[in-house]
């Protein structure tokens, strides 16, 4: 029998969890967020620098003979945590992650994934932001050795120096952002924007298969991004609790309401569910145990909590939760985009189903 997984915090990730969320305190409030938000550059360069440059925490997913840390998906998901609990607009999940993944998975990518480890570049992965691990995927068409077409729905891609895009001769390219133009969307979430990548005769470099580089790709963004959405379902619901005991109505603390109680109660509940399907996915991923299993039960969970945490939050913190002075906004604006990224949670129900060979009704 296999041993079975240790998914609670080693003392080397509740220290990187201080680090990180130090420098989080110190440099991405909710007010500075939310200026973004309404400045047309949500990427905040400066602490995507401090992230990378300061912690190297761009290169934990790479081998350290490949320029990175040589850490694991755990210590990736601990990071994704504290971005998560202060909604932090930078491209770590896209591009630490979701691209660092793909081109792992390429025998020609050595170059490039080294500067991405540095944090001197940001990779995006062309692909849209709602797909799922195993769902099909849209390509470039290759003519005279150039790159054609139009890709939608791209996360962060306006943050991205190099772009991985899949072409119909089965190969992902690297090709450069300045030989693109990448078009903004409407994006629920202003701080993970998306846009539409428009490939004009774009030259490219064939760094390796496209089809098992994105699947690896889709199937850790997926298994991770549940540890960003259990980080803001703590944190909003850390926040509401906060604000219960200190507001008052009939001259007592509005959380001693029995009925408020029960809600965050049920809601706490939830949250330590979360972490533990969250944990399983990150361990997971870094085992190579059961991956697909644990990343469509920790999909088809996280984003129903993380969803009912913000709205929770945004309620019960009244008229105030109501302006856009409060972050609530920013909580359940993430929430909900992160609900339809890489796959639903029905989706993965499905996809659940079919591993386990559990028939519908």
């Amino acid at each position: 029998m296999s041993a079975q997984p240790d998914l609670l915090y080693s003392e080397e990730e509740e220290a990187l969890r201080a680090a990180v969320r130090d420098l989080l305190t110190d440099h991405c409030g909710a007010p500075e967020v939310i200026a973004r938000t309404e400045s047309g550059v949500p990427h905040d360069a400066e602490l995507w620098k401090l992230l990378t440059d300061g912690m190297g925490l761009a290169g934990l997913l790479v081998p350290e003979d490949r320029g990175g840390q040589g850490a694991s998906h755990r210590e990736a998901a601990v990071v994704l945590e504290e971005l998560g609990r202060a909604v932090a607009p930078v491209p770590y999940l896209t591009s630490a992650v979701v691209a660092t993944e793909a081109l792992l998975a390429c025998a020609g990518s050595a170059g490039l994934l080294t500067r991405l480890a540095s944090g001197r570049a940001v990779g995006a992965l062309a692909v849209a932001l709602h797909r799922a691990p195993g769902a099909a995927f849209p390509a470039a068409r290759l003519e005279g050795g150039a790159l054609h077409g139009e890709l939608t729905g791209v996360a962060d891609a306006s943050a991205a120096d190099v772009l991985l895009v899949p072409a119909d001769d089965g190969g992902l390219y690297a090709v450069q952002a300045g030989a693109v133009t990448v078009e903004p969307q409407v994006s629920l979430d202003l701080t993970r924007p998306v846009a539409r990548v428009v490939l004009d005769g774009a030259p490219g470099q064939r760094v390796g298969e496209a089809e098992p580089a994105v699947r690896r790709a889709l199937r850790a963004a997926a298994g991770l991004l549940a540890s960003e959405q259990l980080g803001l379902a703590d944190r909003s619901l850390t926040e509401t609790v906060r604000y219960l005991k200190e507001r008052k109505q009939f001259n007592r603390p509005v959380g001693g309401f029995q009925a408020l109680k029960h809600r965050l109660a049920r809601l706490w509940l939830e949250v330590v569910h979360l972490r533990a399907a969250a944990r399983g996915a990150a361990d997971a991923l870094a085992t190579g145990v059961d991956v697909d299993v644990a990343v469509a039960v920790a999909q088809a969970y996280a984003a129903p909590v993380a969803v009912r945490a913000a709205e929770e939050a945004l309620q019960l913190h009244g008229g105030i939760g109501m302006t856009w002075e409060h972050p609530a906004h920013l909580y359940l604006k993430r929430a909900k985009a992160d609900s339809l990224a890489y796959g639903t949670a029905g989706a993965h129900r499905a996809t659940l189903a079919a591993l386990v060979d559990l028939q519908a009704p």
